[in-house]
Parts: C-alpha cells; sequence; structure tokens
C-alpha cells in the first residue's frame, strides 16, 4: 500500500510516521508512506503562500484553489488514487470499520485541512471522500492523517509481528476489548481470575466474549444500539 500526505506542516508527521509499527512496516515495504509539503506547489516563489482571506464575512484564513489543485494534479498523473481523503471536522466519523475498509486499497492521497478550511471547490471536484477523527477541532489536519495512517497501516499484512493480534482489537467485532492480564497471578492481594489460569480455552474464550459484551453495555452502549 502507498499513502501520499498533503501537508501544511509536514514536520508535525515525523515522528509518528518513523517509529514502532508504522517504522516497521516501510522498512519491510508493507507500506510506503510520502508527505509531501504544499508549500511546493504554491506560485508564491518568495513566501509561499497558500492561504487567503475568505470571501465571506469572518476571521480566519482559507487553503487556497490554485497550490492545492497543482499538488493534487501532479500526484494524480504519476499514479491513480482509490481514495482522496480530506481531513475534515464536519467528514464522516473515522471508526475500525473505516480502517479495515482503507486498508484494503493499494493507492490513498490524504490532504491535511488547515486554517478555516480549503477553497470548497476543490472538496466538490478532487476530494472523493472527507473523514473526520472526532467531534473537535485540531491545529490543523496532519495529526488526523497520523492517526487514520496509523489505524491503517497496522491492519496490513506484515505491519504486526503477531498477524492476529489486530483481529482481537476493540471495535473489531463491534465490542470493546475484555480485561487482559499477565504474570504474576497474584498481586499484592490482587488476583487473576481463575478462569484464566485454568487452561480450559473453551471456558477462557467464553469468559472472554462475556466480559466484552458486559464491559460494552457499561462503557459504551451505543455500540451495542449500532447493531
Amino acid at each position: 500500500m502507498r499513502i501520499d500526505i498533503l501537508a501544511v506542516i509536514p514536520e508535525l508527521l515525523d515522528s509518528p510516521l518513523n517509529n514502532s509499527i508504522i517504522k516497521r512496516a516501510q522498512e519491510s515495504k508493507t507500506a510506503e508512506i510520502y508527505v509531501h509539503n504544499l508549500r511546493d506547489y504554491s506560485d508564491d516563489e518568495k513566501y509561499r503562500r497558500i492561504d487567503d482571506y475568505s470571501y465571506s464575512a469572518g476571521a480566519g484564513m482559507v487553503l487556497k484553489v490554485e497550490p492545492v489543485f497543482k499538488a493534487i494534479t501532479h500526484l494524480k498523473s504519476q499514479r491513480t488514487y482509490d481514495e482522496i481523503i480530506y481531513t475534515s471536522p464536519d467528514g464522516e466519523q473515522f471508526n475500525q470499520k473505516s480502517a479495515n475498509q482503507l486498508s484494503t486499497l493499494k493507492n490513498i492521497l490524504i490532504l491535511c485541512g488547515h486554517y478555516k478550511g480549503i477553497d470548497q471547490r476543490i472538496r466538490d471536484h478532487l476530494i472523493t471522500r472527507e473523514i473526520s477523527i472526532g467531534d473537535y477541532v485540531l491545529t490543523g489536519g496532519e495529526l488526523a492523517a497520523a492517526v487514520m495512517t496509523d489505524s491503517i497501516v497496522r491492519l496490513l499484512p506484515g505491519g504486526m509481528g503477531d498477524e492476529t493480534s489486530a483481529l482481537t482489537d476493540s471495535f473489531q467485532d463491534g465490542l470493546l476489548a475484555p480485561p487482559v492480564y499477565t504474570r504474576p497471578a497474584e498481586f499484592n492481594g490482587w488476583k487473576v481470575p481463575d478462569v484464566l489460569l485454568s487452561g480450559n480455552d473453551a471456558a477462557i474464550e467464553e469468559w472472554k466474549m462475556d466480559q466484552a459484551f458486559a464491559r460494552t453495555k457499561k462503557l459504551r452502549p451505543d455500540l451495542l444500539n449500532d447493531e
């Protein structure tokens, strides 16, 4: 898989994309991730300006249509993208189902939102999907792009050391994950549930499912209502 990210502040992506699972996925060629500085496509050679005032009243700047169009057009001339995503607070809510679906694609382009947004003409004519990672506003879409990239890449074959691990993550089956324990079996008088020490795989799996359902019902009942 290849992910291209168009960013106003590419430095914000340095650490998230160059550590842990994402780093290993790139080293193993499981994923190719390229960050492009949107200012490289500015027509303003001196100041590399990419924003301007909005025609509508109100404070805040808007990403100009020209540099964004130029950047996306250039990247599209090199490959076909399955999705061109814009990170936006008013996009569809990103969730595990979204990550699963996007992980099956070959080429993804993510445009990081900034300022008060981008010229609507880009959204109307070039963007294929708008995604939000939550009902709040960030300084820029770089952090949202990092979150989505991490969630997608860890699902790729070879992305994780144990490929079955992602299958037991929260939300994969619509439930929160059950509690987990490790050695020692008793600490400070706090004991691991007996069933986990029983060696009875069937009983353990039943316990895990019961716990996952109970935790979801208590902490995230909305997930059960979505069924």
